[in-house]
């Protein structure tokens, strides 16, 4: 809005011009994020829990986690609602990418607040079957994927780039679409995988967003795209300020969610934001370099698979228990330790992936 609206009024009053600024706005849209959830977590806390929508835990999860029962879930509506307004505010009406990230954001919200609700009203701890689930995912997904497909600018867009080489390996033309497919629903249950401990996906998706935050703004420059020898995505730039208002609602409620938790995100802010940072990867020709950047997600779903296939195969158990983090919880870690290292180990994830932009 303050684009549209303020930005073309720098003509009579210079100082309108920063409007313009990707940095500016980004910067802003974070703190807008920051303040509602601040402003209004509490109340929406409240809420939740007048409405008596808890947390079911598992019984055959960690028995530590018994006490988190009927704490406030669904708490991912405040990150989703704070970045819609935000972006209402700082975003640019004429850019599509940014309708498709939000969208898209939304539209994975409304599957996970589907399996939230159904958990909660009819106490059945899976939620959504998970044929249904699949099914909404891949809809939304196979949507963003056409758009992206039919609307894309240039012809290198269906190009896939792999770290340490500068050019593309392969040109997947029509074949992007199922790849692109399957990379939003993986990435969108790997981030869903990683919500299990107090706070531990809002920090590690706060490094991943920082990290998008700034291939989206070097992607969207000429320049430093030039220099870097990465591909120009015209418009990607503003996805800089979809990412930072991310990272503030983030930032915000992890006041709410650090341990002990008061909140938690429920698959309403997991799958939502799991599926997101799969649609931006794909925007800014980094699908495989975000496998990367969220590494730590990668090896949760992975613990899962091979304790699923080793079950089945052998009627061994590879982990004490997965996703990775009960594991090292059942190994005596206190949750505090496990989040801590994780976030550590996000950390280093994200540094390794930058640092692959100028190793190629």
């Amino acid at each position: 809005m303050f684009k549209e609206f303020i930005f073309p009024l720098y003509k009579y009053f210079t100082p309108f011009n920063v409007f313009s600024y990707l940095t500016f706005r980004g910067a802003y849209a974070a703190l807008t994020t920051l303040l509602v959830c601040f402003l209004f977590g509490s109340r929406i806390i409240e809420a939740l829990t007048r409405l008596k929508i808890g947390q079911s835990v598992r019984s055959d999860g960690p028995a530590t986690h018994l006490v988190k029962a009927g704490t406030p879930t669904m708490g991912g509506i405040f990150i989703i609602g704070s970045v819609v307004v935000s972006m209402l505010l700082w975003g640019d009406f004429g850019n599509k990418m940014v309708w498709l990230v939000i969208a898209s954001f939304t539209a994975f919200g409304i599957i996970g607040f589907a399996d939230d609700f159904l958990k909660i009203k009819f106490h059945n701890p899976d939620g959504l079957p998970a044929w249904g689930k699949l099914a909404g995912q891949f809809v939304v997904a196979l949507g963003v994927m056409l758009f992206l497909y039919f609307y894309r600018d240039g012809d290198g867009a269906t190009a896939l780039y792999i770290p340490f080489f500068k050019n593309p390996v392969v040109d997947l033309g029509p074949l992007w679409i199922p790849f692109g497919v399957l990379l939003i629903m993986g990435e969108s249950n790997a981030v869903n995988f990683s919500d299990g401990l107090d706070g531990l996906l809002a920090g590690l998706l706060i490094l991943v967003f920082i990290a998008l935050a700034i291939l989206t703004y070097i992607s969207g420059r000429t320049d430093y795209a030039s220099y870097l020898g990465i591909p120009y995505i015209n418009g990607a730039g503003e996805l800089t300020v979809v990412c930072l208002a991310i990272v503030g609602a983030l930032i915000g409620f992890l006041w709410f969610n650090a341990h002990p938790a008061e909140v938690f995100m429920g698959d309403v802010g997991s799958l939502s934001l799991g599926g997101v940072v799969a649609v931006i990867s794909l925007i800014i020709k980094k699908e495989i370099l975000v496998l990367i950047i969220g590494g730590v997600f990668v090896l949760e779903i992975a613990s899962v698979i091979i304790q699923v296939i080793s079950f089945k195969l052998r009627k061994k158990r590879v982990f004490l228990m997965s996703p990775l983090h009960h594991h090292f919880e059942l190994s005596g870690w206190a949750e505090t330790q496990v989040v801590t290292r994780f976030w550590i180990l996000g950390g280093l994830f994200a540094i390794i992936a930058l640092s692959t932009l100028k190793i190629q």
